[in-house]
């Protein structure tokens, strides 16, 4: 009986791992991306070749969005900017951060003290040249926007350091005649 039931343990505890295996790989080969919850909001991820990257991006942004490169401190064209707006990513267009929690860090890049959104950068453990950071990349494409550090201004205590090759920016203006433009149909007449 014991031999029986040290059997049956086995075939589950080989049996259940890979078919977990299997499903993962079933709804990968099927297209199937997957999904990030943030408040309420689903960020349904993105999925390009090396080829499919270089043909929209520019030859800068894919050095730093694809293959994690970093901006010249002090020569990104945000570091210095104040305008209130919003920033996206350069890859795909998701929220990232709004000028709100933009602040002068004096290191060369922009820093802002939180996300727009939580879910929609995702952070690793980053390794590279000797050093123990924590990357930042965008939750929906993967690209790689700077690293966070726990130096920031109250209350959050957080400085994203983010590369400007990484970001877009859309000013209030140009958000509200954007809201504007989506809210009138073809007719001209109004939705509300």
């Amino acid at each position: 009986m014991k031999k029986y039931f040290y059997r049956v343990v086995c075939f589950l505890a080989v049996l259940l791992p890979a078919s977990i295996l299997f499903q993962s790989c079933v709804n990968v080969n099927q297209g199937n991306p997957p999904m990030q919850s943030s408040k309420n909001k689903v960020t349904e991820k993105i999925f390009k070749s090396d080829e499919e990257w270089k043909k929209i991006l520019t030859p800068e942004q894919y050095q730093v969005l694809r293959q994690k490169g970093t901006d010249r401190p002090h020569t990104g064209i945000y570091d210095q900017f104040f305008v209130k707006g919003r920033y996206y990513c350069a890859a795909c267009g998701l929220e990232l951060f709004e000028s709100g929690s933009k602040f002068d860090a004096g290191c060369g890049w922009p820093s802002f003290s939180e996300p727009l959104e939580s879910g929609h950068i995702d952070e690793h453990r980053d390794l590279s040249f000797g050093m123990i950071r924590t990357e930042v990349v965008c939750s929906r494409c993967g690209g790689h926007l700077g690293h966070v550090f726990n130096d920031g201004p109250p209350p959050t205590g957080q400085r994203y350091c983010i590369n400007s090759t990484s970001l877009i920016f859309k000013s209030e203006e140009q958000l509200l005649k954007e809201k504007s433009a989506d809210s009138t149909d073809q007719t001209g007449v109004t939705n509300d």
